[in-house]
């Protein structure tokens, strides 16, 4: 059933639901990428929550005019013209207020979560019909989900992916340093809020699809998981879409395999399960590579320090570094150097005493700086830097082969 699903075999419904879901995610972890970078991921919550009271409103002026007040255009304007005033509120409360913007946006989503919260109280009681099922918009449901709807959603994201690759230039310097950008002329308030701009085109873009809690989890999870991967700006924008475009439509497959199982949350659970795979394996920041390099650091001290005590004549007690001593060839079982280990200590032991050298000497002070014990000194000083050393220290020229 999975399987049919991934492949787009459930049926037309179930195919555009799953196409508006992957542009979805491509837009959000592509819009959060700027967000995350610019360390505003909190500003997306405070959007987010703006919408709700929108949908209520919107509702009720659809209902009033007649209509069944379902529409989903009419729901996405309203939620749409919500966040904006939200945003607004946020930046007047930054930029004319002494709250900082954590503050600021503590109290725009709290305020205008709770209006929402009435008006979908009130709208309750109104006795409209077909009122209920408005709450989906708290975490998303494409249950009945109409062919229309699920158009406009793959526009909306489709056109959201647009406005990014003609932005991506100048909101990524204004995100690493808006101080630079505003120095080279880039109007930096404006890309800011073009950048809120397109954080709100996607929150209520997925409205139907995720919901406004869950939205945020879409925004920034994706590009938080492409950090893992990459130094590089642009990729990380680009695996950010990715990412999220695969939470998208794996998470929408498995939903229309299981129907009783909700959208939303699910994508968002794809989403984490490729946070979680990133930080285990991800080849730079993962926590896997992270546990190799120390055990790799770990052999290098216990080698060294073995190498030390074979120079000093002294006995090694330490099991692992006999082992790795051993290992290597350059030790007995009954940990007497080998030839080759002979050697190697008296390299390790003349290279401790050139270091001595160089730490004291202030001719050297910036080669001295990269001294942590295990550098070969040869990385660092030149064969005559060394072979000068050598002669203070009254031993053999040059360096040993």
């Amino acid at each position: 059933m999975i399987a049919d699903a991934l492949l787009l075999q459930l049926g037309y419904n179930a195919t555009l639901v799953a196409i508006g879901a992957t542009l979805l995610g491509i837009a959000a972890g592509s819009t959060g990428t700027f967000l995350f970078l610019r360390k505003r991921a909190l500003v997306s919550d405070a959007i987010s929550h703006a919408t709700l009271p929108g949908v209520g409103l919107a509702f009720i002026v659809m209902v009033w005019m007649g209509g069944d007040g379902r529409s989903l255009f009419g729901l996405m304007a309203g939620s749409a013209l919500s966040a904006g005033i939200g945003l607004l509120c946020l930046n007047w409360l930054t930029r004319h207020t002494r709250l900082a913007e954590d503050a600021a946006i503590g109290a725009v989503l709290s305020v205008f979560f709770g209006i929402g919260i009435v008006l979908l109280t009130v709208i309750q009681t109104l006795g409209a019909g077909r009122q209920a099922g408005l709450e989906s918009f708290l975490l998303g449901s494409t249950a009945g989900m109409l062919r229309a709807d699920a158009a406009v959603i793959a526009l909306g994201g489709a056109l959201v992916l647009t406005l990014i690759l003609a932005l991506r230039r100048p909101m990524t310097l204004v995100a690493f340093d808006p101080e630079y950008a505003m120095a080279r002329g880039v109007p930096v308030a404006r890309i800011d809020l073009a950048m809120m701009g397109l954080v709100m085109a996607v929150t209520v873009v997925g409205l139907k699809i995720v919901g406004l809690i869950l939205i945020v989890a879409l925004l920034i999870i994706p590009a938080v998981t492409a950090r893992f991967w990459t130094d590089r700006s642009d990729r990380v924008v680009l695996l950010a879409g990715l990412f999220g475009g695969l939470a998208g439509y794996v998470g929408a497959a498995i939903s229309a395999s299981a129907p009783n199982l909700p959208t939303g949350p699910i994508i968002v659970l794809v989403g984490f399960a490729l946070f979680a795979a990133s930080l285990l394996l991800a080849p730079g920041r993962g926590v896997l590579a992270a546990v190799l390099r120390h055990l790799r650091f770990q052999r290098r001290v216990h080698l060294r320090q073995g190498l030390l005590a074979l120079a000093q004549g002294q006995p090694i007690y330490e099991r692992l570094t006999l082992r790795l001593l051993r290992r290597a060839g350059l030790a007995r079982a009954d940990g007497i150097a080998t030839e080759r280990g002979r050697a190697r200590a008296a390299k390790a032991l003349r290279d401790e005493k050139r270091w001595e050298v160089v730490r004291a000497d202030l001719a050297f002070e910036a080669a001295a700086a990269l001294y942590d014990g295990l550098r070969e000194i040869e990385t660092v000083l030149t064969r005559d830097q060394i072979a000068e050393i050598d002669a203070r220290l009254g031993g053999p020229k040059g360096v040993p082969a």
